[in-house]
């Protein structure tokens, strides 16, 4: 890996939790087998944004006055976290949650996860109310991080911010690991439909022109 370079492809087979951590530190991302990296990217109207890697430094991280909301309005719900187990139950609320897409619709949730032979350790946090499945979200483990890969719930309980609850869940699952490090992927400096993942606090930013990670002012929300 050579860290200048911002625009690349990488087939792993397996990495250790340490090469994960290296990979995740160097702005990359990975879907399966195939780990990648790129500091600009292609939206909508052909216009180029420039991609912005995001992590939270986990002893800096507190609960937002809206995060807090978001807690307190879905305390009623249950979550567990377990070893990625994709059912029929979990299938159907990627379908489910994929019609909110208007464009860059994934086909299957095999697209971020790979098939049978996962590089990582992956656990998979599951929210329901009651008997209903109504999110779920999937966790690369690293030895000292923990990366969000994606995250889907039931559109019917959209006014709960569940995306926004599985990533403190992930985030507090993260704390009790005694991770460093938590990834929740790829915003753009510009401003779009990511923009929620800049609203932690503990954020930090990948400068790619100074290779290093420097402290993001978090939008307030």
């Amino acid at each position: 890996m050579l860290f200048g370079e911002y625009d690349d492809r990488i087939f792993v087979t397996s990495v250790t939790p340490e090469s994960l951590d290296q990979f995740l530190a160097f702005g990359y991302r990975h879907f399966g087998n195939l780990f990648f990296r790129s500091n600009t990217d292609v939206v909508r109207s052909n216009s180029i944004h420039n991609i912005l890697p995001l992590r939270i430094v986990l002893e800096n991280f507190k609960l937002s006055k809206s995060q807090k909301k978001t807690k307190q309005k879905n305390q009623d719900l249950i979550h567990y976290f377990e070893p990625l187990n994709i059912t029929p139950e979990i299938e159907e609320l990627f379908f489910n949650h994929r019609r909110r897409f208007k464009e860059h619709i994934p086909k299957s949730l095999f697209t971020f996860l790979g098939g049978e032979m996962n590089p990582t350790e992956i656990v998979q946090c599951i929210v329901r109310d009651g008997k209903k499945l109504v999110a779920a979200s999937f966790l690369d483990l690293g030895k000292y991080s923990t990366s969000s890969i994606y995250g889907m719930f039931d559109l019917e309980y959209s006014k709960q911010r569940l995306g926004i609850y599985t990533m403190l869940l992930e985030i507090e699952y993260s704390i009790q690991l005694n991770k460093i490090y938590y990834y929740p992927g790829y915003a753009y400096k510009e401003s779009s439909f990511y923009d929620y993942k800049k609203t932690f606090y503990g954020l930090e930013y990948l400068n790619w022109d100074e290779k290093k990670w420097l402290p993001y002012e978090r939008i307030v929300n």
